[in-house]
């Protein structure tokens, strides 16, 4: 007859690995900067697109 054998199941992360905790960027912008060059742009392709007409060019 069979022994209490017991059944290994995989472990509960299965393999996954966390790469934030190992690499760190030297490059890091507070998220105010990010904000900013983004209206910046915005700003740019709207007067690229209407700003002849506005300024009456």
């Amino acid at each position: 007859m069979a022994k209490n054998d017991k059944v290994s199941m995989p472990s509960s992360q299965g393999g996954l690995i966390r790469y934030f905790d190992d690499y760190k960027s030297k490059i890091e912008f507070k998220p105010g900067y990010i904000i900013v060059f983004v209206i910046i742009i915005i700003l740019e392709i709207i007067l690229h697109m209407y700003g002849a007409n506005f300024f009456g060019i």
